[in-house]
């Protein structure tokens, strides 16, 4: 059995200045659309999402109700510890999920979201195919032996920006 790894970095959002404070801030028109798009794309590939963890914060919480229409009916969660988690924290709470899903999404902030592709890139040796800085709205696929999450294999990214 193989499980599919979506790692996602929320839509772009308000300046900071914008929201009453970092956690209420929402996403831009641009954000609305390129959430939108990416589970297009998501979508065309046939890919449909099984579980989502989902930081709960405005900005990625919108971003995951951008993508619904396209990717599915998952169960849903969005533990606070997900809001601004490191790297590390994301890889963990990702392997108390593994194996009970086989398609996941996580939806959550840089740099640890980032942080998270760009290790399990290295661990294939894939790094050169992925965007400098982990844009808003970048979406990295990866495909895992069941819950192995030491041999990933990168099987395309979506940027919007390129």
């Amino acid at each position: 059995m193989t499980t599919t790894l979506i790692l996602m970095r929320h839509a772009k959002a308000v300046d900071r200045l914008e929201a009453e404070d970092d956690f209420q801030r929402g996403l831009t028109a641009r954000g609305r659309e390129d959430s939108a798009a990416a589970a297009d794309v998501l979508a065309g590939r046939g890919i449909r999402v099984d579980l989502a963890l989902v930081s709960p914060a405005w900005r990625t919480r919108q971003t995951y109700d951008q993508m619904l229409p396209q990717i599915g009916e998952p169960q849903m969660d969005d533990p606070m510890a997900l809001y601004h988690a490191s790297t590390e924290m994301l890889e963990r709470a990702t392997r108390q999920v593994l194996g009970t899903a086989g398609t996941i999404l996580l939806v959550g902030h840089n740099p640890g979201i980032g942080g998270f592709a760009h290790k399990l890139a290295q661990m294939c040796g894939e790094t050169p195919r992925m965007p400098l800085g982990y844009p808003t709205a970048t979406a990295s696929i990866f495909v895992l032996d069941g819950d192995d999450l030491s041999r990933p294999r990168l099987d395309f990214v979506i940027n919007p920006k390129a």
